[in-house]
């Protein structure tokens, strides 16, 4: 027996204690070339129902994007019957959150699986069902972003940071508190100042708190064209097209602060129109200024991907995995 089918059947047996028996599946020899060089396939029975196990065990890590689309690929009318299982002995955090994006059914032995068709979520060694986890508060949040896109390795300091990020002391003490309770940062004292620094490099930091941050946008809307819409900042699907190879839209996406948005209305008369009128606008109004972390106009990338992540669009996806592929961590 191939040591990955031993390991896994190891795992099944482990987590849900039944025996499954895995073998080769004969079906791929009709498979594209290109399947048959990246995976190793074997059919087996969980729990009733009849699965393919997708076994990648290329060294190079793939999008999870890509893993849809293969299994989108082999799931044709001939293997109807067949529900799709991909595995891999090691995926990261990151990828680990897009495969559950994607609602991709995965086993990673020893550490995690996702099988949705049988309410199965087990995490961390299955030693407890998945939690729900609180969304860190807006300033929050900015703390991460500035410590990702600015001040990485940097002790912080709530009277510092305070006026730089536009939020009171108080509410920078807050925000210490919550990235202390989530074990992304560390808190000492220096005198009378408490000081912060965040454990690990960039993207560590990042892959850690996907599970905490929310999308920066807190409403949508499409509206009629006026020239006061061109002071936001360029966002969604305009501005991944500008950090990607995503074509422009049809109509341009701005992001203003809920304090730009309310003087905004103030100046105009906002009127709502279908996103197919010639002169909309769509704007988005978020939760902290987008001019924050704003670069040439554009949005931060970081803060575009959460606003965009649940957009399951396959054009969207594949343009934000190409943009986050670029990011220079």
């Amino acid at each position: 027996m191939r040591p990955e089918l031993h390991e896994l059947e190891r795992y099944l047996h482990d987590a849900l204690g039944v025996s499954v028996n895995a073998t080769p599946w004969t079906g791929a020899d009709r498979l594209p070339h290109f399947l048959k060089e990246r995976y190793r396939f074997a059919q087996a029975e969980l729990l009733g129902l009849h699965v393919l196990l997708v076994i990648d065990t290329n060294p190079k890590e793939q999008s999870p994007a890509t893993v849809r689309k293969h299994i989108d690929m082999l799931r044709t009318k001939q293997h109807a019957d067949l529900i799709f299982i991909y595995v891999r002995a090691q995926v990261t955090a990151y990828n680990r959150k897009r495969l559950l994006e994607q609602k991709v059914p995965f086993i990673i032995p020893g550490n995690q699986m996702y099988l949705p068709m049988l309410g199965i979520d087990l995490r961390e060694h299955f030693r407890r069902l998945r939690e729900e986890i609180p969304t860190f508060s807006p300033s929050t949040q900015v703390v991460v972003l500035n410590t990702l896109l600015r001040d990485a390795g940097q002790v912080l300091i709530p009277t510092e940071m305070a006026p730089r990020l536009g939020y009171s002391a108080m509410t920078m003490t807050r925000a210490f508190d919550e990235l202390e309770t989530a074990s992304l940062a560390e808190v000492t004292v220096r005198g009378r100042e408490r000081c912060l620094r965040f454990k690990g490099g960039r993207k560590e930091i990042w892959e850690k708190a996907q599970p905490f941050l929310r999308s920066p946008v807190n409403k949508r809307l499409i509206i009629r064209h006026t020239e006061s819409t061109r002071s936001g900042i360029h966002a969604g699907l305009t501005a991944l097209a500008h950090y990607s190879m995503l074509a422009p839209p049809d109509h341009t996406t701005y992001a203003l602060s809920r304090d730009d948005w309310q003087a905004l209305r103030k100046r105009h008369k906002i009127i709502e129109v279908p996103a197919q009128d010639p002169d909309a606008s769509e704007i988005e109004v978020w939760w902290y200024p987008p001019a924050l972390f704003a670069d040439n106009g554009m949005v931060d990338p970081l803060s575009l991907y959460l606003s965009l992540k649940a957009d399951h669009d396959e054009r969207t996806e594949t343009a934000l995995e190409e943009m986050m592929e670029k990011f220079k961590w």
